[in-house]
């Protein structure tokens, strides 16, 4: 009698990725202890631009983040970067509901003056503008989606170029040119500065 092919290790993430695209989500268990190490420090790298002593801490954000994904009605990834892509845009929407409830309770906030690769810095020392950044990458995404993602995983996910071009299946050119593009058309409608 044949013997089934055996379970893919525990230990391989891009597999078992694959197998929760195909629709498998007992899966789903699983992929969390394998991405974990990587999803705590996407959450530093989220939280480090955050305002200190912010009601979540990197275990809250990785943990809200993937509840966030996990009840997504179609796990659909294209690997692991891209994985990793949608963790932190999911972590950015985390922080991005936190600061509206924040805005909300204090009836507050201003515009954004700064660099858009200084929005880290921004969003420490004025948390609210976090909500001004994401109004203008919805703005973006009405216009070319594609910016929207290079934007998500340069400035919130923190990735280089080869990274990006990884996550997003794109040419390291093309997210060079995106992220020209992007940068302009924010500076201009946002009144950043260069």
């Amino acid at each position: 009698m044949p013997q089934a092919n055996p379970p893919p290790a525990s230990g391989d993430l891009t597999v078992l990725l694959a197998e929760l695209s195909g629709g498998d989500r007992s899966v789903l268990d699983r992929v969390l202890p394998l991405a974990y190490d990587e999803l705590r420090r996407l959450a530093h790298h989220q939280l480090g631009r955050e305002r200190q002593g912010h009601t979540l801490d990197t275990t809250a954000l990785v943990h809200e983040a993937y509840i966030k994904l996990a009840g997504a009605d179609s796990l659909t990834w294209a690997g692991r970067a891209h994985f990793f892509a949608m963790c932190a845009q999911a972590m950015r929407r985390v922080l991005v509901n936190y600061a509206e409830a924040r805005a909300t309770a204090k009836r507050g906030g201003t515009a954004l003056h700064v660099p858009i690769e200084d929005v880290a810095a921004a969003a420490r020392e004025r948390p609210d503008d976090i909500l001004w950044v994401d109004e203008a990458l919805r703005r973006l995404e009405e216009r070319s989606p594609r910016q929207t993602r290079v934007v998500e995983c340069r400035v919130f996910a923190g990735m280089d170029v080869a990274e990006t071009a990884d996550a997003l299946a794109i040419s390291a050119a093309t997210v060079k040119r995106d992220w020209a593009l992007a940068r302009a058309w924010l500076i201009r409608e946002g009144d950043l500065a260069t």
